[in-house]
């Protein structure tokens, strides 16, 4: 019986006669993977640029579709007011078109707005498209309504509906009946 140690290992690449290691590396190998690292790389280019294509005709639809006439124009994207990072600058809407107050008084758009309430108060708000009033002024208002000579409910219900008008709730009731009067 033979013992692998004791058996002599007889191929060898050492030869001894020649002052230097003999390469035994396989060139053809090292030409077959670059080839086909080659061929790979290429592939995968193609692929890619197949895959941009249909990115972009995809975007390209994407965009056709946004351009209903439904579509929410940038103005209507936007967060509700106070915006402080879309905020073209200090000014105010108003019927005529919006004032610019980026150059006035701290004040001056209080004063704008001041102007604009007042102006619905005393003259009233029209429908700029039908011309249909939709709100009047506080002084027409009362002259219309006490023109119509509104009867005023009396007796015994009209007194227990105004003293309930005068009840709320209070933290001694829980919040189950008005116990409070104001005053």
């Amino acid at each position: 019986m033979e013992y692998m140690g004791s058996t002599k290992h007889e191929k060898s690449f050492v030869d001894f006669e020649q002052p230097y290691e003999q390469n035994i590396i396989g060139l053809k190998g090292i030409f077959y993977f670059g080839i086909g690292l080659f061929v790979l790389i290429v592939i995968t280019f193609a692929l890619m640029w197949v895959l941009l294509d249909v990115f972009e005709d995809q975007k390209k639809a994407e965009m056709d579709v946004d351009r209903n006439p439904m579509a929410m124009k940038e103005r209507d994207r936007l967060p509700p007011e106070p915006r402080i990072q879309g905020a073209p600058g200090f000014g105010v809407e108003s019927p005529n078109g919006r004032v610019n107050m980026e150059l006035g008084a701290p004040q001056a758009e209080y004063w704008e707005l001041q102007k604009q309430w007042k102006e619905v108060w005393d003259h009233g708000l029209k429908d700029p498209h039908t011309g249909a009033v939709t709100s009047m002024g506080i002084n027409e208002a009362k002259e219309k309504f006490l023109s119509e000579q509104v009867k005023a409910r009396s007796g015994p219900e009209a007194e227990q509906a105004a003293a309930g008008s005068k009840m709320y709730f209070s933290d001694s009731s829980s919040g189950r009946r008005p116990s409070e009067k104001r005053r």
